[in-house]
């Protein structure tokens, strides 16, 4: 295979694995806020919220990620093995890329937790947490586009300030929610 069809394949799998880290906190939220239901509907919907959990990690997430950083090494190690020091922009997008890892782990550690009926997270706590593969979708994406430092300085204070963003926007969506009932 050439070094585009190995981009494909990253880029196709990328989305799969960001499809369920965008998914899967959502049905946490969905899981936490079931206790709010009476029994005999909260135990149905938390069984099933658990089946779902655990087959969106196992069955995409988990395949997904580690096909991205097979394809992304595999692009490394082709085009950028020798200059691979002098490419400090890529250097910044692993370390997003570890980031990402570890909060892909961290949600496999949050359904080990609600398999065992352990809610430590209310529904907004999650609600924000969710927002967090956005986040790190966003710093990936510019720093892969944009490639030079004068950008990734703009990157980072755009990156802030659409976190914050982010984050006012659920927070928002709760109150009008509250207001509501």
């Amino acid at each position: 295979m050439e070094y585009n069809h190995i981009k494909a394949i990253h880029i196709i799998f990328v989305t799969s694995w960001f499809a369920g880290l965008f998914y899967l906190p959502r049905l946490f939220v969905y899981h936490t806020e079931a206790n709010q239901k009476p029994e005999a509907e909260r135990q149905i919907l938390q069984k099933e919220y658990k089946r779902m959990q655990k087959v969106l990690f196992n069955a995409i997430m988990v395949p997904a990620m580690w096909l991205t950083i097979i394809t992304g090494a595999t692009m490394i190690y082709w085009l950028w093995w020798d200059s691979f020091a002098s490419q400090s922009w890529l250097h910044l997008k692993l370390g997003f890329v570890l980031g990402l890892v570890g909060y892909h782990f961290y949600c496999r550690k949050l359904i080990f937790e609600l398999r065992e009926d352990k809610f430590r997270f209310t529904g907004f706590q999650l609600r924000l947490f969710n927002e967090v593969a956005t986040i790190f979708l966003f710093a990936i994406v510019f720093i892969v586009v944009l490639k030079n430092t004068v950008d990734w300085i703009w990157g980072i204070i755009g990156l802030i300030v659409f976190a914050v963003l982010i984050m006012s926007a659920v927070r928002i969506v709760k109150s009008i929610r509250e207001k509501k009932t």
